[in-house]
């Protein structure tokens, strides 16, 4: 599924940056963002192997965790532990993310 492979993108787009935030925020800011981004991946892993309205749980619950990942994305801006350029970049990932849910919870609905 596209989406499994654009979410894996992501990961592997964020982490890195990650290691650049504060140490002093490590364990707060960092660790919700990349818990919100991992349990978003992990929920469409279960929504894929599920059905029916368990499916559609699991893609609505992945919903949230992506609202909590664009709010931590956008912390992080503010706060300029990102360029303009990287936020540019991965609001666009996380935007074409939202798309391909939002397609995957209406074709479940």
């Amino acid at each position: 599924m596209v989406i499994l492979s654009r979410t894996y993108d992501l990961l592997a787009w964020v982490l890195p940056r990650t290691e650049k935030f504060p140490r002093l925020y490590r364990n707060t800011i960092t660790r919700r963002l990349l818990d919100a981004l991992l349990d978003f991946q992990e929920l469409l892993y279960e929504a894929n192997a599920a059905q029916g309205s368990k499916r559609l749980t699991y893609l609505r619950r992945a919903d949230g965790h992506l609202d909590k990942l664009r709010l931590y994305l956008r912390l992080a801006f503010d706060l300029q532990w990102l360029t303009s350029g990287q936020y540019e970049h991965v609001s666009r990932m996380v935007e074409e993310v939202g798309r391909l849910l939002g397609g995957w919870i209406r074709e479940s609905s």
